[in-house]
């Protein structure tokens, strides 16, 4: 029934109850497609939010792994140049140089199952491009793995060289001019007949000191017929130096040096015509040319 608010008369209607379940059928299939269609388009527009922030976080994750991988080509590059330092280290210390081959660290073996991640990540540009940079960095990690295995292998070495080194006789064990050299055999210049002179001869003012020519250990100590007053220095390795007519002796037996050290004082004891030293030095129990370990410059302990 429809009553109107001011005058006029009523009307009334009558609607069957099949007519009035067909209408709030109608109203009800409507009013559940409106909220089904509501749900769709809120549900559309916050999957397309979510589609442009994926793709805005994968743009930004491929220009991530840009700028790491212009980081490993860098880091490649340090690498290599510590390999060819390597190289140089190793052939300083005697030892030989890794191959180029066994330096690039290569992995083998037969091929396994990808685990489902890497199967999702590899259906991808950036999980592929993830994945292989990956590779990249697990193989730059075995070479600086095996770098720092072999430093320290030729820190090892290098130390035993230097040591060997700091026992070489390399400097002019005292100042002044060479007035005979090492010779199988020369005309003695007191007794004048062919004589062996098993060591060099040179001339400096009475006093001048006498240095150590390497580090090593005194061991003699003694005045000998023709030789005078010695000092023998074991270098350790089969190297001996002696230091002959000395006016003064400046060690002891047993004691350490260093090169450079001053062990003892030109004289003219012994056999001789005029203050000198004669210098030898002798290897594995033979005398040899003492020129041979007299270098232009000290080697550094």
């Amino acid at each position: 029934m429809l009553v109107p608010h001011g005058s006029g008369g009523s009307r009334a209607f009558r609607v069957s109850r099949r007519a009035a379940r067909w209408v709030l059928g109608t109203l009800g299939v409507l009013a559940l497609a409106a909220t089904v269609f509501g749900y769709a388009t809120v549900s559309k527009a916050i999957n397309l939010s979510r589609l442009d922030r994926l793709e805005l976080t994968n743009d930004l994750l491929s220009q991530e792994i840009d700028l790491t991988r212009a980081q490993l080509a860098e880091l490649t590059d340090t690498l290599d140049a510590i390999t060819r330092r390597d190289r140089e280290v190793r052939l300083l210390a005697g030892l030989e140089p890794t191959d180029a081959d066994v330096q690039m660290a290569g992995i083998g073996g037969p091929l396994g199952l990808w685990t489902d991640r890497e199967q999702l990540l590899a259906e991808g540009s950036v999980g592929q491009a993830a994945i292989d940079m990956r590779l990249d960095i697990g193989s730059l990690i075995r070479r600086a793995n095996l770098l720092a295995g072999s430093f320290d292998e030729a820190a090892d070495s290098l130390r035993g060289h230097l040591d060997r080194l700091s026992r070489t006789p390399s400097i002019m064990p005292t100042s002044g001019f060479l007035s005979s050299t090492f010779a199988r055999e020369r005309i003695h210049p007191i007794y004048h007949e062919a004589r062996a002179h098993e060591g060099i001869d040179i001339s400096a003012a009475m006093g001048t000191p006498i240095l150590a020519a390497a580090g090593g250990r005194i061991v003699d100590v003694r005045t000998l017929p023709g030789y005078g007053k010695i000092v023998t220095v074991d270098h350790g390795y089969g190297v001996v130096t002696r230091y002959a007519h000395c006016s003064r002796i400046l060690v002891r037996a047993g004691e350490r040096v260093s090169r450079g050290d001053e062990v003892a004082l030109v004289g003219s004891t012994g056999i001789t015509t005029a203050p000198h030293l004669h210098y030898e030095v002798i290897v594995r129990g033979r005398q040899v040319n003492p020129m041979e370990y007299i270098f232009p410059e000290t080697i550094v302990d």
